[in-house]
């Protein structure tokens, strides 16, 4: 095949999908019916014509008769005068009327056949147009119900999609706040068992490192203290100098029991 077949054959698809896309049935089917019975109209023409001379050939065939009919009593009249020459010629001149008449009559009855037939055929394609109009209303209307629940399964169909699509994205949300959810309870966690600092406060790390130290002193001293109330060692050192109110500050504890007297218990 050549280059040009084959761009012929391409281009005649295209034109032809591009009119099957711009053809609209119920239009074509209008058009179809308005030419049928323009089709009519014309037919019906016809038969009024045809009746139209049917009519004035009987109106001549009537004159006619009318003008043979006078002749012949002029003939009758004449032979009563003794005109007889009259008389022959009156009886000529209705004889030719009377071929006329006959003429006429014949075309009379040609017409009469051909206004028949016109009016059979004007009968039957006025039968074919009211059943063409029906049938063209019935497709017509079932078309319309056709495009009508196309664009209903189009638009359910965009709505599924689209619904579709919501759902992917409240899914979506859904799993993105429960990240942030979980990411949020483990930060509180973390801080909670100082793992993280919080840096809302006013701490720094010389500070924390401060109190974490201070926070185990306090836990020795009590272990301390425990000890010396169940006799399993000395009282904390810090204890003691608690409970002497008399003592200097930064006085060693040596001394302090030096000025006991010998005789005082512990």
């Amino acid at each position: 095949m050549s280059v040009m077949k084959r761009l012929s054959m391409i281009f005649k698809s295209k034109a032809n999908k591009a009119l099957d896309k711009m053809e609209d049935p119920r239009e074509t089917l209008d058009y179809s019916y308005q030419r049928q019975l323009e089709l009519l109209q014309k037919v019906r023409r016809g038969v009024a014509d045809v009746a139209t001379s049917r009519k004035r050939v009987e109106l001549q065939i009537n004159q006619l008769e009318g003008q043979a009919a006078k002749l012949e009593n002029q003939s009758r009249q004449a032979l009563s005068a003794g005109r007889e020459d009259l008389a022959r010629e009156a009886l000529t001149r209705r004889n030719g009327l009377n071929a006329q008449i006959a003429d006429l009559r014949l075309q009379h009855g040609n017409l009469q056949g051909e206004e028949e037939k016109l009016t059979l055929a004007s009968q039957r394609l006025q039968a074919k147009v009211d059943s063409f109009r029906t049938k063209k209303e019935t497709i017509k209307a079932t078309y319309t119900a056709a495009e009508a629940q196309t664009r209903i399964n189009e638009a359910f169909s965009g709505i599924s999609e689209e619904m579709g699509d919501v759902g992917l994205a409240i899914q979506r949300a859904e799993d993105k706040t429960a990240q942030m959810q979980a990411r949020a309870g483990a930060i509180d966690e973390l801080l909670a068992s100082g793992a993280l600092d919080d840096f809302t406060g006013q701490r720094d790390d010389i500070q924390a490192e401060l109190d974490r130290m201070g926070a185990g002193s306090d836990v020795e001293l009590e272990i301390a203290r425990m000890k010396a109330e169940i006799g399993q060692g000395p009282a904390p050192q810090g204890a003691i100098e608690a409970g002497q109110p008399g003592r200097q500050a930064g006085q060693p504890a040596q001394q302090t029991q030096q000025l006991r007297q010998p005789g005082e218990g512990l």
